[in-house]
């Protein structure tokens, strides 16, 4: 097995964020048929934040993300909003029970905490998750593999 060197952080509060950078790709399944999501990671504002730009495309259907992550009173949060008008703020959270390099992120959402989960593939990319807590522990209802977009 591969080893996950292209999984490097960076220096700096947003360093954690440098293995994410640039533009990814992942198609699968969904419970709405097939889906391509890209995701887009870049540095902004003089590099005080990174940019999220994520649309996912279902046949003629989309949902476009766009979100910022940066620090908040020293604790790395995200503010995301949605093109169906949703909106959610989350903090940096522990996701090693996934990945000793996980990079997690939790929010409480109407539906209760939820939190969504970066970490390396062996070979290349990364796998992203989003989960729901239950008091069983995690449920998670989406997960994909994304690649460098080409």
């Amino acid at each position: 097995m591969a080893k996950e060197s292209h999984w490097k952080k960076g220096r700096g509060k947003l360093g954690v964020l440098q293995p994410l950078l640039g533009k990814w790709i992942a198609q699968t399944d969904s419970p709405m048929g097939m889906v391509q999501c890209t995701r887009e990671f870049k540095a902004v504002l003089n590099g005080n934040y990174i940019e999220l730009d994520a649309l996912w495309e279902f046949g003629t259907k989309s949902y476009v993300e766009k979100a910022i992550i940066g620090l908040n009173e020293d604790k790395l949060t995200f503010w995301s909003f949605t093109s169906d008008g949703k909106k959610s703020v989350g903090q940096l959270a522990d996701g090693t029970d996934i990945h000793p390099q996980a990079l997690c992120f939790e929010a409480q959402m109407p539906a209760g905490l939820a939190r969504m989960i970066y970490w390396p593939d062996a070979d290349s990319g990364f796998h992203w998750a989003v989960e729901s807590k239950v008091k069983k522990g995690w449920n998670r209802f989406t997960q994909h593999h994304y690649q460098k977009h080409p």
